[in-house]
């Protein structure tokens, strides 16, 4: 196997863990989004612990990601729209964060007493934040290098 990015191949272990650290972030993300797939579904609701389980599982994601997304650029400087990118995937997970944890912060529809919820609100924020780190990420593909060589 060819290994392209780096002298001694840091490119390569680099994507490698960051595509691991994302397949994990993964599975704990489906563990909190969709307990049923994994036989634990025990509550007919969404409660605090399913939502703060799927958010730690879509930070370890975006971690992943970007260290997948930054070793693709190898010893090349990012472009512009890879740093704006990067900076779209943590405003993405900030509001996921605030949105799904909106009862818990005191600003959703379920004031303290009450216990949380993870409503329509909440559910649509956090898809919008989603929405927001794909954006990022797909800003963060390094274009297409031209191989000079064959142009002569």
């Amino acid at each position: 196997m060819k290994e392209t990015n780096g002298k001694n191949g840091n490119g390569f272990i680099k994507m490698r863990f960051g595509l691991i650290l994302t397949g994990l972030g993964f599975f704990i993300f489906t563990l909190g989004a969709a307990p049923e797939f994994y036989g634990l579904d025990r509550s007919p609701v969404v409660g605090f612990v399913q939502i703060t389980v799927f958010l730690l599982g879509l930070g370890i994601i975006c971690i992943g990601g970007n260290l997948s997304m930054s070793a693709l650029w190898a010893e090349r400087e990012r472009s512009l729209a890879a740093d704006i990118g990067l900076r779209l995937v943590a405003t993405g997970y900030v509001i996921s964060v605030i949105t799904g944890m909106a009862d818990v912060f005191g600003v959703g529809n379920q004031p303290w007493p009450e216990i949380p919820s993870f409503g329509f609100w909440q559910s649509t924020g956090v898809i919008i934040g989603q929405i927001i780190i794909a954006i990022g990420f797909l800003l963060m593909i390094p274009p297409h290098s031209i191989n000079q060589e064959e142009l002569t």
